[in-house]
């Protein structure tokens, strides 16, 4: 490698280093903070920031000699958010989930009223084969994943009131343990958002259990959701802590790949 070369990746390197420094400073940093913070000389930081500013990357803050991040490194984020295929990016994780559990892996997407399935893993150990296909539309107030978009909708008690108000004809007792009744579905979207996960506990089909996970984009929002289904009996054989171990290990993962900054707290 020339030494050309060499002090373009190096210039190339900084600049990116200050980028990533300034996105901590939304109102701006000052130039020898920002020196300091990155170990570099106040010079070459000057220098760098000069070039960022010529191809708008950056722009002086309001208060005088400190620098911020421009629009056009939101749009960059935008961008690459829009374009990002959710099934390239959870594939790797849900495939290595369902080798590791054995048992049916689901992922969805919230549309609306419902959760769609937009991929499933059949079981490689366990025998149970649930009625879950990719394309199917699944009710919010009966299954796990369901559950947890009602959960963690931004108006979440309004729009569970309204849900259910326009829902009616739909939210039928499937199973005994079906919840029909809004305040005690009330109760268990509070429980959700305490434990961070939500359970189908039978309610769709007897003698079949699911645990599910939110997915958070980089917004805090849920807009995926994951959830193993197996058999009670399966359930009680494997464990509950090991289940939801992994299952909370890889909502995490695909959490932070789509963005998301407060991995450490679920």
């Amino acid at each position: 490698m020339t030494e050309e070369k060499a002090n373009g990746n190096q210039s190339l390197i900084r600049g990116l280093k200050l980028l990533d420094i300034l996105s901590n400073y939304p109102n701006g940093c000052p130039l020898a903070q920002l020196a300091e913070t990155a170990e570099l000389n106040k010079s070459t930081v000057h220098r760098l920031l000069q070039g960022l500013q010529q191809e708008g990357f950056i722009q002086p803050a309001t208060t005088a000699g400190s620098y911020r991040l421009t629009t056009k490194c939101l749009s960059i984020g935008h961008k690459m958010f829009s374009s990002l295929n959710i099934i390239h990016v959870a594939a790797p994780y849900l495939e290595q989930l369902n080798l590791k559990t054995g048992e049916t892996v689901n992922f969805s997407m919230r549309e609306d009223d419902h959760a769609i399935m937009i991929y499933k893993l059949e079981p490689t150990t366990g025998m149970l084969q649930t009625r879950a296909y990719i394309g199917q539309r699944l009710s919010l107030y009966c299954s796990g994943m369901g559950k947890l978009y009602l959960a963690y909708d931004k108006n979440s008690l309004d729009y569970l009131e309204k849900y259910w108000e326009s829902h009616q004809e739909i939210i039928q007792p499937l199973t005994c343990n079906t919840i029909t009744d809004i305040n005690a579905m009330q109760n268990e979207l509070e429980e959700i958002k305490q434990q961070h996960f939500a359970l189908d506990k039978e309610e769709n089909e007897i003698g079949v259990t699911c645990i599910a996970y939110p997915i958070f984009n980089f917004k805090g929002e849920v807009k995926y959701a994951l959830s193993i289904s197996t058999s009670v009996s399966r359930l009680h054989q494997i464990g509950t802590d090991f289940l939801h171990q992994e299952i909370k290990q890889t909502a995490l993962a695909i959490s932070k790949e789509l963005g998301w900054e407060k991995a450490g707290t679920m």
